[in-house]
């Protein structure tokens, strides 16, 4: 059973999105998701995400519809005078709740927060930007000047498969992006907990706040904190490509007899050997471990010596199916799991045995299942409903501004917005 908006945590709270792409819509579906009322705002004809892959079979984006479900949508001409009063009149609006903005769309004299504030002097508005000093940024680009392409991929251009390693090798020099566009979505979370805490603030002093979140900046932070920019600080060191390893510790996919792949991690002294346990490697491990006078209940020892290790656990992967080892690491404490693709996580019924997902009739799409916030809140999952049809609450939320002509060209988002 779904909850109700009102007895939500953000019940009350009134958001207006002027966004495309990725974190910002996803700040405001998160926000949504939370009990927020989001009124997404694009351009006559839609922002350049309106149509973005992938599409239904009627042409349907079902990128746009997945980032705005839950929102109210309205259009407005934001190259006329009276779009852009429509605009502040939507932001400025009265209400303990109302009077904040999130956009990706910065650097607009006639939307600053400055502008916004001289007529509601507590407003919040958060600004996502590309790079700090206000220069374009989509994750991808982020991401390759941050350095994680250069140590995703096989070290040394070495083969893949199973005595190589990890499959898809890269050669020296050699970059791999990744496919999730980690940034934008670490952003746009960033940025509806900045929302959130924003709002806090203003409860307690009725202060507004003008918050700027540069995607290159989340980027930097969690790089910073997981360690990846102090080694270089300390000894001038990067990180190596080490392909499907873990870095630190002993982990790494194997290849099945049927030509499945399992992804292991023994992070522990326990694991580690219930690993050998269940390969029936231990006698050699324990004789590799003497011989070199290395200490496996240290992760330092079975990192250094991973390769070797890799080798001797391969055997017993490569005599077994994929069935066979999942139901042996499946009896140990071994961390474990095969690798599946999208389709197979569908098809094997994941999104069924999981109050997660939902029905939702979305129009242009169908029905599908669809998530919720993955937190719970007293045992139950916050869903929304359907994404609007483009500019579906126009009228109703902006009754009292002159419409904008249809015939306006849709406009591309300005070159300083940060998502990809």
């Amino acid at each position: 059973m779904a909850e109700s908006s009102e007895s939500r945590p953000l019940s009350g709270i009134r958001v207006v999105e002027l966004s495309s792409f990725v974190a910002s819509p996803l700040c405001g579906l998160t926000l949504a998701q939370l009990g927020a009322e989001v009124i997404r705002v694009d351009p006559v004809g839609g922002a350049a995400d309106v149509h973005r892959w992938p599409l239904a079979p009627g042409g349907t984006s079902i990128y746009w519809t997945g980032l705005n479900r839950g929102k109210s949508s309205v259009t407005l001409d934001l190259r006329s005078d009276e779009g852009r009063q429509s605009f502040r009149d939507l932001v400025t609006a009265p209400g303990e709740g109302s009077g904040i903005l999130v956009t990706n769309s910065a650097g607009r004299e006639w939307m600053s927060h400055e502008r916004l504030a001289a007529v509601r002097p507590d407003v919040i508005t958060l600004e996502l930007l590309g790079r700090r000093d206000g220069r374009p940024g989509v994750d991808y680009t982020v991401n390759a000047a941050l350095g994680f392409p250069a140590i995703t991929g096989q070290d040394g251009g070495q083969g893949g498969g199973q005595d190589g390693g990890q499959g898809g090798g890269q050669g020296a020099g050699q970059v791999v992006n990744h496919a999730l566009p980690a940034w934008d979505v670490a952003a746009g979370l960033h940025a509806a907990l900045a929302v959130v805490s924003a709002v806090r603030e203003r409860e307690r002093t009725g202060r507004g706040r003008r918050i700027v979140l540069p995607l290159d900046d989340v980027a930097l932070a969690t790089a910073g904190a997981l360690g990846y920019l102090t080694e270089p600080q300390l000894d001038g060191s990067s990180r190596p490509a080490v392909g499907n390893y873990v870095y630190g510790t002993f982990g790494r996919d194997f290849t099945t007899a049927d030509g499945g792949r399992v992804m292991v991690v023994a992070l522990t002294t326990r694991h580690f050997h219930d690993l050998a346990r269940v390969t029936g490697t231990r006698d050699a491990v324990d004789a590799l471990e003497s011989a070199t006078g290395a200490d496996f209940g240290t992760e330092a020892d079975r990192y250094s010596y991973r390769e070797v290790l890799a080798a001797l656990f391969a055997r017993w992967f490569s005599a077994h199916t994929t069935a066979e080892v999942t139901r042996a690491l499946e009896d140990s404490v071994v961390l474990h799991e095969r690798y599946r693709t999208f389709d197979q996580v569908v098809a094997e019924g994941d999104l069924e045995a999981n109050p997660l997902f939902a029905a939702l009739d979305q129009p242009g799409i169908g029905s599908y299942l669809a998530a919720a916030h993955p937190a719970t809140f007293d045992g139950r999952h916050l869903a929304t409903g359907p994404a609007p049809d483009l500019g579906a609450d126009t009228d109703h939320l902006t009754a009292d501004r002159p419409r904008p002509p249809t015939g306006s060209p849709p406009i591309a988002p300005p070159p300083r917005g940060p998502e990809s």
